[in-house]
């Protein structure tokens, strides 16, 4: 996958430059779906509040409002439905989990049971597509547009390399494919190894 973005010329857009070209693609996708590869184990995610919760050491009030979002996430996955595409996404876990990724996958879990397809995979599972260097964070739109998403040191969301080569995007395509084809359903593994996790270890911030 490093390779095929490397032989491929991309677009560097920043932050807000990226959202409104992601949003403007996004519900183009058609039957080709929208595909997701998440590699990193933590990020930033201010302004979400089960996030901000969580951040806080609030376990229990970060579950709380993520239960709260599920007639957001019914309605958000049944107009993709009505736009003729599904949402795919590939997480690679690390274990033990991150605490981040701890309260990620409860998020994940609900949006599964609204409508989103998640596959887990592990570092065995990708240990030789790594053999130079982590996977990138991948968005691709339906057959034409691929970002690989830019975080900062924190985690942080900054922006995005855009690429539009047909040949690189296919490539990559191939490879997650190839992930979510080995992967585990996300409701299996959240049942086994997520569910009856302690809180997460997180200090709270004043």
């Amino acid at each position: 996958m490093l390779s095929a973005l490397a032989d491929a010329t991309g677009d560097r857009l920043e932050l807000d430059a990226y959202l409104e070209d992601f949003d403007k693609h996004f519900w183009r996708a058609g039957s080709a779906g929208f595909w997701k590869l998440e590699r990193q184990q933590t990020f930033r995610e201010p302004g979400v509040k089960s996030w901000e919760a969580f951040f806080r050491g609030e376990w229990g009030k970060a579950l709380s409002l993520i239960s709260e979002q599920r007639g957001h996430y019914e309605r958000y996955f049944r107009k993709i439905a009505d736009h003729g595409f599904g949402l795919h996404r590939v997480r690679v876990v690390e274990e033990p989990l991150a605490p981040y990724l701890q309260w990620e996958l409860h998020l994940l879990h609900l949006k599964e049971q609204c409508g989103e397809d998640t596959r887990v995979v592990g570092l065995d599972d990708i240990a030789l597509l790594e053999s130079d260097g982590a996977l990138p964070e991948i968005a691709i739109i339906g057959s034409s547009v691929l970002y690989e998403i830019i975080y900062d040191g924190d985690g942080n969301l900054t922006g995005g390399m855009k690429y539009t080569d047909a040949g690189a995007i296919a490539e990559c395509k191939r490879i997650i494919l190839g992930m979510y084809e080995s992967g585990e359903r996300l409701t299996s593994f959240f049942g086994r190894r997520v569910a009856s996790l302690p809180a997460p270890a997180v200090h709270p911030v004043s």
